[in-house]
């Protein structure tokens, strides 16, 4: 697998795009505070973290391919969920206003009922 075939697949797992970047395939383009990086250098291929705008290297690789297997890998692990896992994120967002007004309800149903006592 080369970099370009590593970011298809990624994107095709869903993995968040600022979880990475690639410079000249995928760059981030508003820094989180921490993400991974591949970068070719001088006789390496190098997967790390960039952190707080300090990059640290995990890892170097003789070859491309190596890189991106590890870094896929180690995405994959950071994104998966156990089975049986809580709703999405977008299905718990489009039900934002009815999930906050049954929180709503069920706190004034119990405030009530300690005022009772």
């Amino acid at each position: 697998m080369d970099i370009a075939e590593l970011v298809e697949r990624l994107r095709e797992a869903d993995v968040p795009e600022a979880f990475y970047d690639i410079p000249g395939v995928h760059e981030v383009s508003v820094e989180p505070d921490a993400y991974y990086f591949l970068r070719r250098e001088a006789d390496a291929w190098t997967v790390g973290v960039r952190q707080r705008s300090q990059d640290s290297a995990i890892r170097s690789f003789a070859t491309e391919a190596e890189a991106c297997a590890y870094l896929y890998d180690a995405l994959i692990r950071s994104v998966s969920r156990p089975s049986g896992a809580a709703q999405p994120l977008d299905e718990l967002l489009a039900n934002a206003e009815e999930i906050q007004r049954q929180a709503w309800a069920d706190f004034h149903r119990h405030d009530g009922a300690a005022g009772d006592g």
